[in-house]
Formats: structure tokens, C-alpha cells, sequence
């Protein structure tokens, strides 16, 4: 189906609705009282003429007045019937909203109350509560947890929805066109419009700044060398270090409280957006001994987007950013240097505990009260496939889907999401053949190749040419662009890492967006409709909704990575989907189109978790039989972890008056009783985060922890 075939179904509303020209806005006011009224049924006198011109002479007071003429027993049996009449089509009007938009998926358990909301004068025709008590449309005020009340700016059709004797129910709609969350979303014909919230709960320096430069230059040592705080790890450390008034780590749940809010959720609705891609670091979990990570808090926050998310219809691809030793070297892995996830002599070590925490996440957000919102679940961000290697990393996603799939069962529960490892799509064609549900997501950005140091109108062309999917939708199956942005070069504060320059020659104009001009903005905007009109099937997540200002200039510093920003300013369109069809406007045509039809076992139906048994007997087999950088020692007498601790569950949210067993208990199948790693007693690690020492002897391999766990009571 060609793309404009496709923007025509869409249903899309009438032109005016797609003016673009009223940009999306909040205002902030106190509180009201609310003031609800139940919903009343009008019928006009043109509904029951008879009745309504007759009855006044035959039913006075109410009551039916005795009368022995058949004139008057005619008139009484015309008005019931007609009564009668206009009741049955109430119920046929009624009723099938009742079951099939209230009654359904109308999940009666519940959640946190700790961002209850209410209010609403706009009900922008939902059909859950027309008065509005308890959702609302375009225009309608929501009143936060903390008593902060906004207006709903919506004008896309969609409807918030929060009842806090009801906090599961996943009636919101993020917009007309987009599914319900107790609706079906359909990757063959839906389309997935998203956004990422980096740098919330896993800090980057670029997208937090304010939080680094803080702790800039400072005196060095062992664990700051350089004197520079270059990642989460380095100023979690500087951090800890600080004793003075306004110091200390929990300054990092200061911006937990501070950076993403409901607001957010709400703006991400309003803008025309459906999806978020929530990055989760390990240490939500837990941090083990040595790790100066701020444990466990991020957790809450999660909780605190799944609450929101499902209030404003917002569905979540919910990933595991961060794993222990590193899997990529990146500062956004929490340190940056070294990798030692299935790497170097700590990497199997490394990955149990990865598998760990992937298990602890996937438990949670498999309950029956979160797979309205969590559809969408990845294992693991951005492993860096060119030094762990790609069987390794097959292998590895290889158990990481069959651990998913006996915690969900075969068909049930959230997408599991691999990254191509920055390999590109084609490199993963024909990929475990009759597994369940393995999306493949892919990150291209122009800003790490070097930019775009040409003509405006050269952008465009370029991304669609460059960013398409669709052969990969063909060879792989369900293919999605998790991460891309607006930016053409590589300018921007910190973008490359603290200490590092950017590569583009001349980035002060493109820094300085206060004074960009018409034709920058324009330029850059065709740029990123190129780019999602390419990926528009079946969608992408823009990375990221959100940059903070800096500390030193009062500003943002790295402008084309900011979603909001661009939306504030006119280079981010207003309605995402007016992108679509803009590669053909710029002379570019897709030479492989996507019919739209995935294989069966692609999507959970027949053949699903059936995986072919040549790809089992090639990849089964874990540990891998070899793992890079450790000297070709057999991987079974790597250091390796004893599976004895009590397994680190993920507490569910608390709301008031709501029956503790409605909430689940943050275990989705209480059959994985196994239990989590831990180090054999005795034995002696190398550093989990360090550079890959030289393999001699270990005695703490499979041997070793098998034999601890034989002893363990």
C-alpha cells in the first residue's frame, strides 16, 4: 500500500482539526472545586410528540387517570408503545458503548495514588464518563497529586483518564486515531509516533548538563581521574564526596522530582504522540558493594511514568539501558570506558547479572495490570555487537527470549526488543526463525558520521535514503527505529562526551537557536519529516523529549536533540503525521515497499515460540563457547556468580483504599522460583567495571558455583 493509500486510512480528522497554526500550551492555575453533576438524558419534544402533547390530559400527577372511552385506552397504548419504543433505542445507543468501550479490559484492580488526579470540563466526547468527573478532553483542567493544575491541551481527539477507585483502567485514548490502551494496536497498520525520556532516570552530561557542570575540574582521584565527571558513575561519586549544603546524591532525585512530571505525559499526548521509550538503569533494582549508584530510587519514578502513561493513553516500550561492567563503553551505560558484558574475563559474570535484572523487569511489567501499558519491552540498549561478537550476543538474546516467554507464555505479554548492535537491519534477516515477538530496533543518527555539511535542501533526500526500514520488515519482521533526532552534525554541549569536541567545523550558529533563521528552521524540520516519513512504518521514538538548560548560559546547548524545544519553536512539526509522504516530494521512492503483512509467528499467532531447530542447535548452547578478550579461556572457567540470593523484587505502587492483593505483588508467574547471582564465598573477582585482565587461573567458574549451590541450605 503506497504511503498517501495509507495516510488516507487513517481516519484522520477534518482539515481544520490539522491546522497546525495553534501550538500546543499550559497554563497553570489553582485549583478548582470540582463540581460534578450526574449526566442527563435529553429527549426533545420532536422525540414523543404524542406522549408529550397528550399525556398532560390523560396522566396528570404522574399516574395514569382512569377513563372508560377507547379513545382514551388508544391514546395510552400509542403513548407506552411509543415509550417504549424510545427506551429500546436508548439501550441499543447505551449498551454496546457499555460493552464495548467501559465494560472492556475495564480492569478492576488497582495501582498508586500518588498521582491521582481529577477535574475535567471537556470530555472531548469519551464515552467512559460524559460529565467529565474523572477524564477529560481538549481544554479540560487535571489537578495533580501536588495540587498543580493545568489545562489538558489535546486537539487531536484524545482523552486523559484517571479513577482512583479504578486506577488500572486503561480507557485513555492519546489521540482520535490512536488505539485506546484496552484496544488492540496493530503493527500492520498502526503507526507508532514516539518519543524516548533520556536522561531522566539514566543521566547523559548532554541532556543534563546543569548536573555536571557542578562538579567540573574537580580535585582528582583513584576514582575521578582527571578531575573530570563524565558519566552517571563519576558524578555519583563526586557527589557522595560532597558534604556542603546542597550536596550529596540525593540531588539526583531532585531531578527525578524535577525534570519529567505529568505535565510531560500530558504535552506528550497533546503533541500528537503515542508511544514513550522509557530507558531503566540497573541500579533501579539494586547496586551491588563498590557501585556508588543511587540505588533502588529510580524505581519509583517508574511507577510514576506507568501511572501517567496509562492516563493519557500513552503506550511504553520500557528497555534496560544499562548492565553491569558496561555494554557499550558509553557514558549512557552509567560508565564510560571499558566493556565487560560478555567481554573480557568478568563477562559472563557480568551478563548473569544483566539476565538477573532483565528477569526482576520483565516479572513486573508482565502483570495482568501493567501489559495494557508496557507492550513493548527491550533487554537490553545498545550492546556493542563489534567487540562482544555476534554469536555471543545471539546467544544471549536467545535465552533472554525464552526466559521472557516462560515468565508471559507464548503469544501473551509485552514485545521483546533486540538492538542491532550497530550493525545495521540487514545483518539480522531470517533471525531466530519461530520465536515470539522479537522486535528488532535500530538507532541511525547523521550526527556520529560526521553531519551534514551541505545544502538545506540535501537533508531531506538524504534521510530517506538512508533511514528506511522496510526491507528489514520483509527479511527480519517488526522493525522499529528506537532512537533518531533532528540533529545534522555533531554540535552541542558534551553531545561526544565531556572534554570532547565536536568534529563539525563551524557549530556556533547551530548552537545559538535563539537566532536561527527561518531557513535553519525550515532546513532542519524538512530534515526530520524526511526522516519520519522513511521510518513511518511501523514507527519511531525521537531521542529525546527533553534537554535541560544549562547552568553556566541559562539555555539549552544541544537544540536538535530536544523534542519539546523543536515543537516551541518550529522546527519539530505539530502533527507528526503530516510527515508522511514527504520522501516522495523530495523525488525519493521506496524501491522495496512493505506490503504490510508480517508471518504469523512474527506477531504471536501460529508457529510463535516454535524457533527453528537449526538456529537452536547453532545458539543453545550458554555460556557461549568462547567469549572475546579473555584469552581463549573456556568460558566455563570464567569467574562466574552462584545463584543463592533471595531474588531482589520490584515493589508495586500503594493506593489508598485499594485491596493490597489487586495490585500484584511485582511477580508475574509465581512458578520462576529460582533464585539471583551472587558471588561464591571465598573466591576472588577481578574488577567487574575495569579494563579486561589477563585470564590465568579462575576458580570460580561453573565448577565452583555449582558446587556453592549443592552447600547452600
Amino acid at each position: 500500500m503506497a504511503a498517501e493509500e495509507r495516510f488516507a486510512d487513517a481516519n484522520l480528522p477534518a482539515p481544520s482539526l490539522l491546522d497546525t497554526s495553534a501550538r500546543n500550551s499550559y497554563t497553570g492555575t489553582a485549583a478548582p472545586s470540582p463540581s460534578i453533576s450526574p449526566p442527563q438524558l435529553d429527549v426533545s419534544d420532536s422525540q414523543l410528540p404524542l406522549a408529550k402533547n397528550e399525556a398532560s390530559s390523560v396522566i396528570p400527577d404522574g399516574g395514569l387517570a382512569a377513563s372508560s372511552t377507547p379513545r382514551r385506552r388508544r391514546l395510552v397504548l400509542i403513548s407506552l408503545a411509543i415509550i417504549a419504543a424510545v427506551i429500546v433505542v436508548v439501550l441499543a445507543v447505551i449498551l454496546p458503548v457499555f460493552f464495548t468501550v467501559i465494560k472492556k479490559h475495564n480492569h478492576s484492580g488497582s495501582s498508586s495514588s500518588s498521582s491521582s488526579s481529577s477535574g475535567g470540563s471537556s470530555s472531548a466526547a469519551n464515552p467512559e464518563s460524559p460529565s467529565g468527573a474523572i477524564t477529560g478532553g481538549d481544554g479540560s483542567l487535571v489537578t495533580t497529586a501536588d495540587n498543580i493544575t493545568f489545562t489538558y491541551k489535546n486537539q487531536f481527539g484524545g482523552y486523559w483518564f484517571y479513577d482512583p477507585n479504578d486506577p488500572f483502567n486503561s480507557s485513555a485514548r492519546a489521540q482520535s486515531w490512536t488505539p485506546a490502551l484496552n484496544e488492540t494496536w496493530d503493527y500492520s497498520t498502526d503507526q507508532i509516533h514516539g518519543v524516548n525520556l533520556g536522561g531522566w532516570l539514566v543521566l547523559e552530561p548532554y541532556i543534563v548538563p546543569a548536573l555536571f557542570e557542578k562538579y567540573q575540574n574537580v580535585t582528582p582521584s583513584p576514582a575521578l581521574p582527571g578531575g573530570l565527571v563524565v558519566d552517571e558513575w563519576s558524578l555519583s561519586v563526586a557527589m557522595l564526596n560532597d558534604t556542603s549544603e546542597g550536596g550529596g546524591i540525593e540531588q539526583i532525585e531532585e531531578h527525578y522530582q524535577t525534570f519529567i512530571t505529568e505535565v510531560d505525559f500530558a504535552q506528550i499526548a497533546g503533541a500528537g504522540l503515542s508511544w514513550i521509550r522509557l530507558p531503566v538503569p540497573y541500579w533501579a533494582v539494586e547496586t551491588w558493594p563498590g557501585e556508588p549508584f543511587l540505588a533502588k530510587t529510580a524505581w519509583n519514578y517508574v511507577l510514576l511514568a506507568l501511572q501517567w502513561a496509562r492516563k493519557y493513553g500513552l503506550r511504553v516500550y520500557l528497555e534496560l539501558h544499562t548492565a553491569p561492567g558496561s555494554q557499550n563503553g558509553y557514558n549512557h551505560s552509567g560508565r564510560e570506558g571499558p566493556i565487560n558484558f560478555l567481554n573480557g574475563p568478568m563477562g559472563v559474570a557480568n551478563a548473569d547479572r544483566t539476565f538477573g535484572y532483565i528477569r526482576v523487569l520483565a516479572e513486573f511489567v508482565s502483570q495482568n495490570q501493567y501489559q495494557d501499558v508496557v507492550q513493548m519491552f527491550g533487554v537490553l540498549n545498545e550492546p556493542l555487537l563489534g567487540i562482544i561478537g555476534r554469536d555471543q550476543l545471539t546467544r544471549f538474546y536467545l535465552q533472554s527470549h525464552d526466559m521472557l516467554r516462560e515468565i508471559t507464555g507464548i503469544g501473551k505479554g509485552a514485545y521483546m526488543v533486540i538492538h542491532d548492535g550497530f550493525q545495521g537491519t540487514g545483518s539480522w534477516a531470517d533471525f531466530l526463525p519461530g520465536s515470539d515477538r522479537i522486535v528488532l530496533d535500530t538507532h541511525p543518527y547523521v550526527a556520529f558520521g560526521g553531519g551534514l555539511d551541505a545544502p538545506l535542501d540535501s537533508w531531506p533526500p538524504a534521510a530517506c535514503r538512508g533511514f528506511q526500514t522496510n526491507m528489514s520488515q520483509t527479511t527480519f519482521g517488526i522493525t522499529i527505529t528506537g532512537e533518531f533526532s533532528a540533529a545534522i552534525n555533531d554540535c552541542g554541549k558534551w553531545l561526544k562526551g565531556v572534554g570532547v569536541a565536536p568534529s563539525f567545523n563551524n557549530c556556533a550558529p547551530w548552537d545559538d537557536w535563539p537566532n536561527w533563521t527561518q531557513d535553519m528552521k525550515s532546513g532542519v524540520m524538512q530534515f526530520v519529516m524526511a526522516e519520519m516519513d522513511a521510518m513511518h512504518v511501523p514507527g519511531w521514538w525521537f531521542w529525546t523529549w527533553k534537554i535541560g538548560n544549562s547552568s553556566v548560559t541559562g539555555k539549552v546547548e544541544a537544540p536538535m536533540w530536544s523534542y519539546q524545544l523543536g515543537l516551541e519553536n518550529g522546527w519539530i512539526p505539530e502533527d507528526p503525521r503530516t510527515a508522511v509522504g514527504t520522501c516522495n516530494l523530495v523525488g525519493v521512492t521506496d524501491n522495496d515497499p512493505f506490503n504490510g503483512t508480517y508471518q504469523s509467528w512474527q506477531t504471536g499467532g501460529s508457529g510463535a515460540g516454535t524457533i527453528a531447530a537449526t538456529a537452536l542447535a547453532s545458539f543453545s548452547q550458554y555460556p557461549p563457547p568462547a567469549i572475546s578478550n579473555a584469552d581463549g579461556a573456556d568460558p566455563t572457567l570464567l569467574p562466574q556468580y552462584t545463584h543463592t540470593s533471595a531474588v531482589p523484587t520490584l515493589p508495586p505502587a500503594s493506593f489508598s483504599g485499594i485491596p493490597t492483593a489487586s495490585i500484584g505483588d511485582g511477580w508475574a508467574d509465581p512458578a520462576d522460583t529460582s533464585l539471583a547471582p551472587v558471588q561464591i564465598a571465598g573466591c576472588l573477582y577481578p574488577n567487574a567495571w575495569g579494563a579486561p585482565q589477563t585470564a590465568t587461573a579462575f576458580l570460580c567458574g561453573t565448577a565452583a558455583a555449582a558446587a556453592e549451590a549443592t552447600m547452600t541450605p
